[in-house]
């Protein structure tokens, strides 16, 4: 990219091509890959299993990002209520800091999977050799704790770029995204949140929401109610893409 700048200029200096130009095609360039490096369902760099469009049946997916906090204790209450398996991806860190709650998931039946040992908002901007080290340092954890090896990623706030597949080619991990976003953790109406997944769902999605959120525990029984009226079955995410949970 930078050689092709300097071409550009080159070439606006030889009054070939106008800066604005240069300019131009320099912002859409760099629009374009904010937009495929941020956008884990258009499987740009690398295949991810967002949703399974071909499920079958009425199975759907509910999975937790950024556990496991004191919330996710009020999460497993209501999932326990509904007699509902879903899958939860946790940070390294939180996993450390509350294990006896990361137990609590596996004693449940529930999903695991590697969410990133720091969930740092760096995480775009990583070489590919530290993304291997947040990779491996939360499977570390969570070998140490549950004696299991993560096979799945779902990379933080959704960024997949280069440097992330490099990795991932690295680890061997499948990555596992979404395709509902319920925007749970960033928008402050629960009703509106609610809403806003009713209105999208269908057999095979893969529903996003954030365990360390409060206003999520209202959310999920909603749902729940509404999967259930609707004959919808939850199921974790191993079992709607039938891939394998652990190495």
């Amino acid at each position: 990219m930078i050689l092709l700048i300097a071409f550009g200029v080159l070439l606006a200096f030889l009054n070939l091509i106008s800066f604005w130009m240069i300019i131009g095609v320099t912002v859409g360039y760099l629009i374009f890959l904010l937009v495929i490096s941020t956008n884990v369902r258009l499987n740009f760099f690398v295949r991810a299993h967002n949703a399974n469009p071909i499920v079958g049946d009425r199975s759907i997916a509910i999975t937790f990002d950024d556990g496991p906090v004191e919330n996710t204790k009020e999460i497993l209450s209501i999932l326990k209520k509904y007699d509902v398996k879903a899958s939860f991806f946790c940070i390294g860190q939180h996993i450390e800091n509350n294990p006896e709650i990361f137990q609590l998931l596996l004693e449940d039946g529930h999903f695991i999977g590697n969410h990133s040992y720091s969930h740092t908002r760096k995480m775009g901007f990583l070489s590919s050799k530290d993304i291997v080290k947040e990779i491996k340092a939360c499977d570390a954890i969570i070998y140490k704790i549950a004696g299991i090896n993560s096979r799945t990623f779902r990379p933080p706030f959704g960024v997949i770029n280069p440097n992330t597949q490099k990795a991932l080619v690295e680890t061997g991990h499948v990555v596992v995204g979404w395709n509902v976003r319920s925007y749970d953790a960033v928008l402050s109406s629960s009703n509106f949140v609610l809403r806003r997944i009713l209105r999208k769902i269908k057999p095979g999605d893969v529903i996003l929401l954030h365990d360390n959120n409060l206003k999520t525990v209202h959310i999920l029984e909603q749902l729940l109610i509404f999967l259930k009226d609707n004959n919808y079955t939850p199921v974790r995410v191993d079992t709607l893409f039938n891939i394998d949970a652990y190495n």
